[in-house]
């Protein structure tokens, strides 16, 4: 059955349009399973190889640095090869990167794997895919809609963290690997089936929108839009605002808390198993955070909703190495910091799309979030640097505390009212 099928049958009852939500949603929930896998692998490959944390870390950062890196690329590869072909043939490199891993033995072959090729496949996933999505399918609930695709980042810790953590007890480190390879191969014809490329291609329009025609694919070079697009937002100080503030966020979520806080429990006396869990549990509040996030975007302002956000995150990370990690204090600090691990992107994306216009704003929130994965990639090593040369994480915790403070600040920097970039028209 065709998507143009499915949605005549719908739409009395349902836009197209949350049906196209489900599916990236769920694409991105098993590449965030890719993603967050390392996390718990850390410990498992350390007794297997005897590979410090420092050496694991550094193959983390890679993936972490190229997934921003290569995201406005792939960003501009969707609009001209297309957004399904492009994200099929992304979620196919994540395929071949974990199935081949599991034969790994040295460590080049972790940067290979788990390193390069991961990081090269899970750039599609990154937020330009949410972005193009939330507004080619979305007029009405805009917001909403980035909170509940990126409240993927949450789900795909609740379900494979605690499942990788007890096959690695049970199996060895291999078995993550085999599961995750198998779970986006089984998405492979989900996505190749239910995923439009626009609403005109199935005769119908975004949710509150007109009806529009189909997107034809742009004959430009991709790799000259993204360039582009870059050079003209550099311009501008709100993107470098923003992106310091997306760099912090970045340093101070996948790259510390989404890298090492499974590790930095066992170090606290907690089980693999446990600790793995307990990184999920902040899943189940980061999915209602960033769902609630988008909804609040759309109604009050996204600068003051970011400088809440970070506000409560520093102090979450200043007071969690503070604890005995018993269970009040992890409970305690759970709540606060799940919360807004991923809410901080609704109001971000609110502010790029009226700073920059809706039609700049994939490839500019994708540059953007090149400095969130460099900010990531910088934790995802420095922290384990920090662990390998002081035994402890207390000090990588406490600067990511404080970075969080001052991407609070920043965050009111950023200019009110469209100022579309040199030579690109504005599209609210």
């Amino acid at each position: 059955m065709t998507p143009t099928r499915i949605a005549r049958i719908l739409s009395p009852h349902i836009h197209y349009a949350w049906i196209v939500l489900g599916v990236t949603f769920l694409a991105s929930l098993t590449a965030v399973g890719v993603r967050s896998a390392p996390g718990v692998m850390i410990v498992p490959l350390q007794r297997a190889f005897g590979w410090d944390v420092a050496t694991i870390s550094g193959a983390i950062s890679v993936n972490i640095l190229l997934m921003g890196v290569l995201g406005p690329f792939i960003t501009a590869l969707m609009e001209t090869f297309g957004l399904k072909r492009t994200l099929l043939m992304c979620m196919a490199m994540l395929v071949a990167a974990t199935g081949l891993s599991v034969f790994m033995t040295q460590a080049w072959q972790l940067y290979a794997t788990w390193g390069v090729m991961v990081g090269m496949g899970a750039s599609a996933g990154a937020i330009g895919l949410a972005t193009a999505v939330a507004n080619r399918w979305f007029v009405s609930h805009r917001g909403l809609a980035m909170g509940m695709l990126t409240s993927a980042n949450a789900a795909g810790q609740l379900i494979f963290l605690p499942i990788m953590a007890a096959l690695s007890r049970a199996y060895g480190w291999q078995a993550i690997a085999v599961v995750v390879s198998v779970t986006i191969a089984v998405m492979l014809p989900v996505v190749w089936l239910l995923l439009p490329e626009s609403p005109g291609e199935i005769g119908t329009g975004p949710y509150g929108g007109e009806t529009e025609r189909a997107i034809a694919p742009s004959s430009a070079n991709p790799f000259m839009i993204a360039l582009q697009g870059g050079a003209r937002a550099v311009r501008s100080i709100d993107f470098w605002l923003l992106t310091i503030v997306f760099g912090i966020c970045g340093f101070s979520t996948n790259g510390l808390v989404g890298t090492h806080l499974v590790a930095y429990c066992i170090d606290n006396g907690l089980t693999e198993v446990f600790a793995a869990s307990f990184l999920a549990t902040l899943g189940i509040f980061n999915l209602f955070g960033s769902t609630l996030s988008g909804w609040l975007t759309d109604r009050m302002n996204p600068r003051v909703l970011m400088f809440w956000l970070f506000a409560l995150r520093g102090a979450s990370l200043f007071l969690l190495p503070l604890t005995n990690f018993d269970m009040l204090s992890l409970s305690i600090f759970t709540v606060f910091y799940g919360l807004n691990w991923i809410a901080i992107v609704p109001p971000m994306f609110s502010v790029i799309n009226e700073v920059f216009g809706r039609r700049a704003a994939p490839v500019v929130i994708s540059w953007i979030f090149a400095g969130h994965q460099v900010g990531g990639a910088l934790a995802a090593y420095g922290a384990g640097a920090v662990r390998s040369a002081t035994g402890s994480y207390l000090l990588a915790f406490m600067i990511s505390g404080a970075t969080c403070l001052l991407a609070a600040v920043l965050a009111m920097r950023v200019r009110t009212g469209p100022q579309p970039l040199a030579g690109q028209p504005h599209a609210a």
